[in-house]
């Protein structure tokens, strides 16, 4: 009886829309590529800023200025860690079902909030094209990869999605 009342929780998990698992080789090719870069949170933000000057003007300590003069600030390197570690956070709780209620609140709650700032969808999907694009260019990027990055996205958007 109790094997079956815990087949019936894990299907009724994985029924949720919002599921968050990965396969194994999935979360091995997302963490290893994400190592590769983690540390290069200004080099992203600026990436994203440079691609997205819509997503630039959405943070009031750097909208209309030049990217240039901004990145080597203090402030630029700060809220830089922030979005990166966000991200690693999110990478770090990936591959574990015990993590599931971390990963759909840490993706609740950014979506709330940056609701709250005005952020919309395509912005996030501009954010997401910008981050997969360095991750090609400084990790090693194959197919594999590639779809374990969708997957990941695809997963944490729906979450974030919903919030917007």
């Amino acid at each position: 009886m109790k094997f079956l009342i815990l087949a019936l929780c894990i299907v009724a998990a994985m029924a949720d829309p919002h599921w968050i698992m990965l396969d194994n080789d999935a979360v091995d090719h997302v963490k290893s590529s994400w190592k590769k870069v983690s540390h290069d949170e200004v080099d992203i933000l600026a990436a994203v800023f440079k691609d997205h000057p819509d997503i630039q003007a959405k943070f009031p300590k750097f909208a209309g200025k030049d990217l240039e003069s901004i990145k080597g600030t203090a402030a630029f390197a700060t809220h830089a860690g922030r979005i990166v570690g966000f991200f690693g956070e999110y990478v770090a709780l990936l591959g574990s079902e015990a993590n599931q209620p971390a990963i759909k609140s840490l993706l609740h709650n950014l979506g709330t909030s940056h609701k709250g700032r005005g952020v919309v969808a395509s912005q996030f999907s501009g954010f997401r094209d910008s981050m997969t694009n360095y991750l090609k260019a400084y990790s090693n990027w194959n197919a594999d990869v590639s779809d374990s990055w969708d997957d990941a996205f695809d997963k944490a958007y729906a979450v974030i999605f919903e919030t917007l």
